[in-house]
């Protein structure tokens, strides 16, 4: 079956397209076969003149051209992977997976549907960045292959085992329920789950005896993630993506009470939230950027605030993974994955100081050489085998665990 996995910002559009099929000859563990046939993105749409590219094999196609919403951003790319023979005709492509972000209490993978999409767009307000483009590549996509399934596999399905007392805050119970009982859902949900359920899913692979797995998913977005035998029990997230540690742009944990205060030093609350949800985080508080790895090459500069930021990111991480730490007695391994935590060896280092008597030491010449393109150990026992906490550095693939589940939903139909 050949699925186009979708992920998609508020300004961009990136994809994968894989040939997925079952596993090959008679031997009963076989491996499915999982080929990326072609990978693809365009940024900046809406905003000008976007790049894109394709890449196909060894080859890689690109240009640059004005591209207005992600439908045509849609368009242009089901057009050049025909260019590019990565498929023959558009409706080659069987399947298109979504990594969806916030359904409430539609959770897992479902099929994309009318009433799927409603209440995608009930949620809008507390995922402004996540939800809208969604909703306008689902129905882009309608509109060009009509025939074709869709399946929404949202971020929250990964937590769905997250115990109640994990998920709730201290609010009248009543907000707290679902919509379909009269309230309002609000609750913890937890975000990030395809790149979790990948962690757990390839520990499982490369240590089978790690039950108890710290996943630090660090990045734009930011969140850490207690496992416990494969399933998640608690996220950093809260409501919406804004929370939990906090983000490239994005507030994180922030005391609501706090925004009378700024609404009485005579800020809108249009302003307000734009601030909180596009201007705070590393970008705020370095006052350099939103990209760790321009902030801290303000650091080594000296740029206090820039340093400031990174010592604030690096507590937040902390206070969550000593969180975890509790929740699950302890941890097997803990995992770095994402833009900054398989590529800033930095922040990693900083995250794990001063941890030995939990049984987390890093190795500092392999943190120090550890790729993020690779798979690495990097904890002071790697080489032996003295018990601790193994620490390792491992590039997610958000794109193949949404196109399994859509393969999953539609056998299931």
């Amino acid at each position: 079956m050949i699925i186009l996995v979708a992920n998609l910002g508020s300004t961009s559009f990136k994809y994968k397209l894989f040939d997925m099929r079952p596993p090959e000859g008679d031997t009963p563990d076989a491996p499915p076969v999982e080929h990326v046939i072609a990978s693809g993105a365009t940024d900046r749409i809406g905003e000008g003149e976007s790049g894109w590219y394709i890449e196909v094999g060894d080859q890689i196609h690109h240009g640059e051209t004005e591209v207005a919403d992600h439908a045509t951003a849609i368009d242009l790319h089901l057009d050049e992977l025909t260019k590019a023979n990565a498929i023959k005709r558009m409706d080659d492509i069987q399947a298109i997976g979504f990594k969806a972000v916030h359904g409430g209490s539609i959770s897992g993978a479902v099929i994309v549907s009318e009433t799927v999409i409603a209440t995608m767009e009930q949620f809008s307000d507390v995922a402004p960045q996540h939800n809208p483009p969604y909703i306008a590549a689902m129905r882009a996509f309608r509109d060009k292959l009509p025939h074709v399934p869709q399946v929404a596999a949202f971020e929250t399905s990964f937590h769905q085992n997250i115990p109640a007392c994990r998920q709730l805050y201290g609010i009248p119970f009543e907000w707290a329920s679902e919509a379909t009982d009269g309230g309002l859902g609000i609750r913890r949900y937890g975000f990030h789950g395809a790149s979790h359920n990948y962690i757990a899913t390839r520990m499982s692979q490369l240590v089978p005896d790690a039950l108890r797995i710290v996943s630090c998913h660090l990045g734009g977005s930011n969140s850490i993630c207690a496992i416990d035998d494969g399933k998640s029990v608690a996220n950093s997230f809260g409501m919406t993506t804004q929370s939990g540690v906090f983000h490239s742009s994005r507030v994180g944990d922030f005391d609501t009470f706090a925004l009378f205060k700024l609404v009485k030093s005579g800020l809108d609350m249009d302003t307000v939230w734009k601030k909180l949800s596009s201007e705070a985080g590393l970008k705020g508080l370095s006052g350099v950027s939103s990209d760790m790895r321009e902030v801290e090459e303000a650091a080594l500069k000296g740029n206090k605030k820039a340093r400031l930021a990174i010592d604030t990111f690096v507590e937040s991480c902390r206070h969550y993974i000593g969180a975890y730490l509790a929740v699950l007695n302890g941890a097997d391994a803990i995992v770095f994955t994402g833009g900054i935590g398989q590529h800033s060896a930095k922040v990693r280092s900083q995250i794990c100081v001063n941890l030995e008597n939990l049984g987390i030491k890093l190795h500092l010449e392999r943190n120090a050489t550890a790729s993020g393109s690779t798979e690495s150990r990097i904890d002071i026992d790697a080489a032996s085998t003295a018990a601790g906490t193994q620490v390792w550095v491992i590039p997610t693939n958000e794109e193949i665990i949404i196109a399994r589940q859509a393969m999953e939903v539609l056998a299931s139909e």
